[in-house]
């Protein structure tokens, strides 16, 4: 039982290949079988190092009365949402109409076309105060489903029509500078004044809410800044002191009791606002945990690291991050998901990349030139239509989940700044050729379609616009067009505001949970600035106008310090910002652009560091 689960791509789903509940991956046979059969499908949704999954696969998955039941009465399932965010996206959408506590493990039963009728997150072995217990949502759904059916499938038919018939959002134009001010504004009314952070519960990084209020204050907004300045400092609680990484959230208003899952998608995030927040201590601690922790044998990045490991040959949730380092060297590391996914890993190339050049460390920039050969080894493909990615692989195997815009935007958008911090016009092609791909007339979507499972059952997606602790698709893809309006062609800016364009209005009313899309829109409502400092040969680390440009250099600024061969290479690609710009009289020379509009270029220090502000 289980064997389908054992080849997968998906170390989540192996890890399942075990239980004796006969799951199926998730694919059309699943549903196939369900209507050969007509019995309900059970869509069980998760990942890898998510703590009250693994609880549920021990106590129920692992129960041979529970996995006999189940295959006798459902087909089961195993989906894990990071490989298939859309699967995720599209069944969360359909829960939301069965219960408000969203999360994982999620807990979907449906029709054999794919009808939502039922939903829940964790259900224990036994009830629990109000909670019933697995089994006995079972035996409710299979009374239902053979008792009931006419009124399941009008619930199914209910549910899937009421969310396609949900209005789009409509186009909101870009905001101005009082409206993004109002969003800031509202933030802080969910600071927490005691302890730092958001609410008075459980309290997450929410690093798209931080790279808002950091974009906000690179344009002089004081407000954002203090506030920004002041939620960092608040999130390095959640950071572990000797590996350096960053937790997912903690389970108390205090910052305590850490949930211990170390994300590969925080902890990139988190190296940006390092950056931004000039913090190199911090920058340091997170650069370390993805180079010594996260980074795998070929150079690309796990997604994850768990939370549970065996301390002292004893199971434990947290068990070994409370150890010292002399303590953790004599136990087993806590494992990896080392699924590699193109999008995620784009962010980390991408943080190392602008962390190398504002810190001086060329060997991060090294690490990332490094993932991004892996990555585009693996999950690149050339076709006659153009450049197509492969979204998850696992030791070189690719996955058959579709590539979603979170994939094109987050590794075209690192690949651009990889290019910057290396000077190198290949990469910074292949960035542009991957957001070419994604833009047909006024549309910006990923090529190729969405999700054919999803597709063949008119189920709605909406995962691109969808923002959590991870940007959204939409977002990226936004993201990576600006910077190319700086760097190639102005008209690239028009595709950063279509992209933004449909999540506009719901990110003004709730910013919270619209942070990327917020920070894009601010960086776009400001001049753009751009500063290329063209050395004549390699770079001096000692060299007084690099020093000044690595102190101006942001996340969300256009740096670039090379020499004059590769501004001739970058121009000679089609990067317009490095058109003409040489050294002067054979000196390190700066150019200084804000707004479509260039300095005159400087070789002098001073002149540069007041020209900088």
């Amino acid at each position: 039982m289980g064997s389908r689960l054992a080849d997968a791509v998906s170390p989540y789903l192996r890890a399942h290949a075990d239980n004796p509940v006969d799951w199926w991956p998730w694919g059309q046979e699943a549903f196939a079988e369900a209507a050969r059969r007509d019995v309900p499908v059970m869509v069980s949704i998760g990942y890898a190092t998510c703590h009250w999954c693994h609880v549920m696969a021990r106590e129920s998955f692992s129960d041979p009365e529970v996995a006999a039941y189940l295959d006798e009465r459902f087909v089961s399932v195993k989906v894990d949402r990071e490989e298939h965010p859309d699967v995720d996206a599209a069944f969360l959408a359909a829960a939301s109409a069965f219960t408000h506590q969203l999360g994982w493990p999620l807990t979907v039963f449906a029709t054999p076309e794919g009808r939502v009728f039922f939903a829940g997150t964790y259900f224990p072995p036994r009830p629990v105060q109000g909670v019933p217990s697995f089994r006995q949502v079972l035996e409710a759904v299979d009374e239902a489903w053979t008792d009931r059916r006419a009124e399941v499938e009008a619930t199914g038919t209910a549910v899937a029509e009421a969310l396609a018939a949900r209005p789009d959002d409509p186009e909101t134009p870009l905001p101005g500078d009082a409206e993004l001010a109002a969003a800031v504004a509202e933030l802080a009314g969910f600071e927490d004044p005691e302890f730092g952070g958001f609410g008075v519960d459980a309290k997450f990084p929410n690093a798209p809410v931080l790279t808002f209020l950091a974009e906000r204050a690179i344009h002089g907004d004081a407000a954002a800044r203090a506030f920004g300045e002041r939620l960092y400092a608040a999130t390095l609680a959640l950071r572990d002191p000797v590996e350096g990484g960053f937790f997912r959230y903690a389970v108390r208003r205090d910052w305590t009791e850490p949930h211990y899952e170390r994300m590969l998608s925080d902890n990139a995030q988190l190296l940006d606002l390092a950056t931004a927040h000039g913090d190199a201590e911090g920058a340091d601690a997170v650069a370390g945990f993805l180079l010594d922790v996260l980074r795998l044998p070929g150079g690309a990045f796990a997604s994850a690291q768990d939370s549970e490991s065996l301390v002292d040959g004893r199971r434990s949730e947290g068990g070994y991050y409370a150890l010292d380092a002399e303590a953790r060297a004599a136990q087993p590391a806590p494992a990896l998901d080392a699924k590699v996914l193109a999008g995620l890993d784009g962010l980390a190339i991408g943080a190392l990349a602008d962390a190398g050049v504002r810190f001086g460390r060329p060997e991060w920039v090294r690490a990332a030139s490094e993932a991004a050969d892996a990555v585009l080894a693996v999950h690149l493909e050339r076709t006659p239509e153009g450049p197509r990615l492969r979204r998850a692989s696992l030791d070189g195997r690719v996955s058959d989940a579709v590539a979603t815009l979170e994939d094109y935007g987050g590794l075209s958008g690192g690949l651009l700044r990889l290019a910057l911090a290396e000077g190198d016009a290949a990469r910074g092609e292949l960035a542009r050729e991957l957001v070419d791909a994604c833009v047909t007339g006024d549309a910006v979507a990923a090529p190729g379609g969405g999700d054919p499972v999803l597709a063949a059952r008119g189920i709605a997606v909406d995962a691109d616009r969808n923002e959590g602790a991870i940007p959204s698709g939409l977002a990226l893809i936004a993201d990576a067009a600006a910077r190319l309006g700086g760097l190639v062609d102005p008209g690239y800016l028009d595709v950063a505001a279509r992209a933004l364009a449909p999540s506009l209005g719901a990110a003004l009313e709730r910013p919270i949970a619209y942070g990327s899309t917020l920070a894009v829109a601010a960086r776009l409502a400001a001049p753009q600035a751009e500063l290329v400092v063209v050395t004549p040969d390699a770079v001096a680390a000692d060299d007084p106008l690099v020093a000044i440009a690595r102190g101006w250099a942001r996340p969300g600024r256009t740096l670039a310090i090379v020499t004059e061969a590769q501004t001739a290479a970058l121009a000679a690609s089609g990067f317009e910002l490095f058109a003409e710009r040489t050294t002067l009289g054979g000196a390190t020379t700066a150019y200084l652009c804000e707004g479509f509009t260039c300095r005159l270029p400087v070789t002098d220090a001073e002149e540069l560091r007041v020209a900088a502000g």
